[in-house]
């Protein structure tokens, strides 16, 4: 692993965050049971807002320069913030990286953090778990929320805690 950088996306940026989304949304359509379009694509109504919503923002993770992982956050106006997506690359999982960005993401944005994932991911379920210990020792919960407009799928688990800038 090179360099990390986290940092939120130029224009220039937007032809790489196209295909880590991509990659997200492969990822994500083993839990949420959607497919691509005819073309290849995936849904992008959260990843277009990143870049025009006031209230999200979205940051690249890139290591020695290379597009790695992705973090989008709304609710940026709002009492709390919401961790809308995150992504790894697959050859980086388990290295450091997914921690690294979430700290840098998470300092930014000092206060109440709430960060959703599926229970059926395994891989989502350790980390983030491990993340919000890492972050908040003992001051987080987790619980069992419906998802909006999909009462076929299995609930989401919801992670909920508070910083402050010194905890980074």
């Amino acid at each position: 692993m090179g360099e990390l950088s986290v940092r939120v996306p130029t224009q220039a940026d937007r032809p790489a965050m196209e295909r880590l989304w991509l990659m997200f949304q492969h990822d994500m359509s083993q839990f949420r049971h959607d497919l691509p379009f005819t073309d290849g694509s995936f849904r992008t109504e959260r990843l277009e807002a990143a870049f025009t919503d006031p209230d999200r923002v979205a940051y690249l993770v890139t290591s020695d320069d290379r597009p790695v992982a992705f973090a989008i956050v709304r609710g940026l106006n709002e009492h709390r913030r919401v961790m809308n997506s995150f992504f790894v690359v697959r050859g980086l999982r388990r290295s450091g990286v997914g921690l690294h960005a979430v700290r840098e993401v998470v300092a930014r944005h000092p206060g109440a953090w709430e960060i959703a994932f599926q229970g059926e991911n395994t891989g989502a379920v350790q980390f983030w778990r491990h993340t919000a210990e890492a972050i908040a020792p003992g001051r987080w919960t987790e619980e069992l929320r419906a998802v909006p407009t999909r009462p076929e799928l299995a609930p989401d688990s919801w992670i909920s805690f508070s910083t402050d800038a010194r905890s980074r």
